[in-house]
């Protein structure tokens, strides 16, 4: 492994499982039981059941303080690949506390089925990746170092989105470019002096690949950042494949206000809803009819639009600073959305609210709303009132919607400023996609009705958007 930063990923998940298992294997909570053939998957203990119980009896295996025998590890392989690991473990854990119904053991990224079933794409050329820390497979193997190892595969260039190649950097952060130390080749930032590949990056490079983890909404600028590649590649006549991944909130949900021509930019790059339900390999076939390229996307296998993160069994990366986790994905859009008004997010966007609003009466406002799938708990941060999310459905959350109700009410409690575009076209509008949002806010709509007002452009962009989805991924 060259980047250090999947072992640390890995190091980190199994000192965090044997850190939270650490009574259970003190007390030693997994008995042995009397085994019989041919285990339930992830039924290691042979009880019947999958329950923390074999998470335990997996765990110890990984940590080297028991010994399976036969079945109990062909029971704890639930991925199917010939390894126990903390993978296995992760995934039984989720089975046993019911956020999966399945295992999902022929779910896999397009990064693996580029590699098993569509190599010649890159086989014996030059590749260059643009990828971050989430590229990694389903065992948490980065694609950089599954390119670099492959012996008829000359991987040649990286570039990284904003946040840098590992993540680290801040919201709107300059990032440099820079030679990998291991790898002896350019690193190049698209967050630094260009945000598209120029034709001295390109140079040398047949093919351009792109795997990186979206997290479902337009205005998460690494599908910008898919946008200005292929647009590079299509000038530098280069073919562009992008390794798809699922949409983490799932491929059903289309909402939130419609970006306008006048407000695209990177945190909007083209018309799309505030959430959009594509991977990023459909989100590649629909910027695709404007931009020409030679566009090749790998699917992923197993999946299908129904299917949020969680059913993947994929082990969340964290894609940047803020969104270290699944639940901070699904409240990106519920909290985000107030940029400049005083209406802000905190706790990597899990708690919304301002200054001067009445926290209970913000959180009855919500709570008293219909929205599905989640609540919200009144939380006083300073002087600024307002709510904790607390997802009770991930399958059924809306968070675009979500968000409208949550900065709408907002303001109709609290005086809030109302940013306008003029001259220059400012943040909030690029965020929202239009200026209605903020129009409406000033007219003093309820949510109810600005949903309403949306609604014909939602409709409309579902009958285009169903030009580019992928079909294996219908139900």
């Amino acid at each position: 492994m060259l980047s250090g930063n999947c072992n640390s990923t890995k190091r980190f998940k199994v000192k965090a499982l044997a850190f939270a298992l650490a009574f259970l294997l003190l007390v030693n909570l997994a008995p042995s039981l009397s085994f019989a053939a041919n285990l339930a998957k992830g039924d290691v203990n042979g009880d019947g059941i999958v329950n923390i119980l074999d998470v335990v009896m997996v765990m110890q295996h990984v940590l080297n303080l028991r010994t399976l025998n036969p079945e109990q590890l062909v029971a704890s392989d639930v991925t199917g690949d010939g390894e126990i690991n903390v993978v296995d473990v992760t995934r039984i854990m989720r089975f046993s506390l019911g956020l999966v119904d399945h295992f999902d053991e022929d779910f896999r990224l397009g990064s693996e089925v580029l590699m098993d079933k569509m190599r010649h794409l890159v086989r014996n050329k030059k590749v260059a990746l643009v990828t971050n820390q989430s590229g990694v497979n389903s065992r948490g193997i980065s694609t950089i170092d599954i390119l670099h190892e492959a012996e008829d595969i000359e991987l040649v260039a990286l570039y990284g989105p904003e946040h840098g190649i590992d993540g680290t950097a801040k919201a709107g952060e300059y990032v440099e470019s820079y030679i990998h130390q291991e790898l002896g080749i350019p690193v190049y930032s698209l967050y630094g002096a260009t945000r598209m590949p120029t034709e001295d990056m390109l140079k040398g490079v047949d093919i351009l690949l792109y795997d990186i983890q979206d997290i479902g909404a337009r205005s998460y600028t690494y599908i910008s950042t898919l946008n200005y590649c292929m647009q590079a590649a299509a000038k530098n006549n280069l073919p562009v494949v992008v390794l798809d991944r699922p949409n983490p909130l799932g491929g059903v949900i289309v909402d939130g206000p419609m970006m306008e021509e006048r407000f695209i930019s990177f945190v909007g790059v083209d018309i799309l809803p505030m959430a959009h339900g594509m991977t990023v390999g459909e989100l590649g076939r629909y910027f695709n009819r404007k931009i020409n390229a030679d566009l090749i996307v790998v699917p992923m296998e197993g999946y299908d639009r129904r299917m949020i993160f969680q059913d993947t069994s994929l082990a969340w990366i964290r894609t940047s600073p803020n969104i270290p986790d699944i639940d901070s994905v699904f409240g990106y859009m519920a909290t985000g959305l107030g940029e400049n008004t005083g209406v802000f997010q905190a706790d990597q966007f899990k708690w919304i609210g301002g200054q001067g609003l009445n926290e209970f009466q913000y959180a009855a406002l919500l709570n008293n709303a219909g929205l599905d799938g989640i609540e919200f708990i009144p939380e006083k941060r300073g002087n600024a009132g307002g709510v904790r999310l607390k997802i009770t459905d991930y399958h059924s959350i809306n968070p675009a919607r979500t968000g409208i109700y949550a900065l709408t009410y907002a303001f109709s409690l609290g005086n809030f400023n109302i940013p306008k575009s003029n001259g220059t076209i400012v943040m909030f509008d690029k965020i929202m996609g239009t200026a209605k949002m903020g129009e409406y806010l000033e007219q003093g709509l309820t949510p109810q009705e600005i949903e309403q007002l949306f609604t014909p452009g939602i409709e409309n962009f579902k009958n285009t958007r169903q030009l580019y989805l992928l079909p294996q991924y219908e139900p």
